[in-house]
């Protein structure tokens, strides 16, 4: 039975999704707070967050941001507001998918059963893939060059993982959609490049150097040089 950690502080809200998610076999943790719930990160084996946006102290942009920094566990974010810049938000600070309030239930158990078929998927009999100086850990979920490491969101690493493992090639935005997502019907193409560009960041801080070998192929998509 997978865990899943509900964090809103409307309790409404708390029990509709508990209402939704247990008849599919998922045990629900509520948080009605953000603090309360990067509690539980540490101190419970949780499989998966749904993290409302708008909260009074922690809002959800700022708990996904401290969760990135405990964890690679699947964030899925809640929003009642359809804005793009918002929904960009989340995915730079870590998200891995959004969903829009009002939402269907079938498009929630969906969502959550995609993210979660990744997170588990078995790995492959090397835990490493390597190429070059650079070193993609599955087992981790981590990208390492020389002596750097850089922990890796769920999503960056299937971004990474495609992109390294056929160097050279270059992907669409649909194509890596797909990889990185189960499927693509409610998901934005432009949240690609939102991943791209917030790894690239990320790499680029650590003092990979990334501009080198994560390349923008324009009007179609990427590639790893």
């Amino acid at each position: 039975m997978h865990t899943i950690l509900l964090i809103d502080d409307e309790q409404r809200m708390l029990d509709l999704l508990g209402l939704f998610l247990a008849p599919h076999g998922f045990e629900c943790i509520k948080a009605h707070t953000g603090k309360k719930g990067l509690e539980i990160v540490k101190n419970e084996n949780v499989d998966l967050v749904l993290l409302d946006v708008m909260m009074p102290e922690l809002d959800g942009w700022e708990v996904c941001k401290k969760l990135r920094e405990l964890s690679t566990i699947p964030v899925i974010m809640l929003t009642a507001r359809a804005d793009k810049v918002d929904i960009v938000k989340g995915l730079e600070f870590g998200a891995d998918d959004y969903i829009t309030k009002p939402f269907d239930e079938r498009e929630l158990v969906a969502r959550v059963n995609a993210l979660l078929r990744r997170a588990s998927t078995e790995v492959a009999e090397s835990s490493n893939t390597v190429y070059g100086d650079f070193i993609l850990n599955r087992d981790s979920y981590s990208l390492h060059y020389k002596n750097m490491e850089v922990q890796l969101t769920l999503k960056e690493f299937y971004i990474i993982e495609a992109l390294i493992t056929q160097p050279k090639r270059t992907f669409t935005r649909e194509q890596l959609l797909r990889t990185a997502w189960d499927y693509n019907t409610f998901t934005d193409i432009r949240t690609v490049d939102s991943h791209i560009r917030n790894l690239r960041e990320k790499l680029k801080v650590a003092g990979f150097p990334i501009n080198d070998f994560l390349i923008t192929v324009w009007g179609i998509g990427y590639k790893w040089n």
